[in-house]
């Protein structure tokens, strides 16, 4: 096992838990699923705004704007998700 950027580790050549593409995958910090560098990202990013449009919505302020680049987010994983399903099908 080879160290990845800061906070992940990489490891062998393997199935995304997320989109199912077989790629070098990563592990983020406090979770056991193990997704490719693009889903990693994603699902960073998707857990980051999470964590934003809740903290936004209790102290009363517009998440309009978090909820729009969440959306954009989780889209684009569907999207690979469904790409490679396609790919293997």
């Amino acid at each position: 096992m080879s160290t990845g950027p800061k906070g992940t580790e990489q490891d062998s050549i393997a199935q995304c838990s997320v989109c199912g593409r077989i790629e070098p995958l990563c592990e983020l910090p406090g979770r056991t699923d193990k997704c490719c560098l693009e889903c990693s990202a994603d699902l960073a990013t998707a857990i980051l705004l999470s964590t934003e449009i809740d903290a936004a919505t209790f102290a009363g302020r517009s998440t309009n704007a978090l909820v729009s680049e969440f959306s954009e987010v989780t889209c684009r994983m569907l999207e690979r998700s469904q790409s490679a399903e396609l790919g293997n099908g």
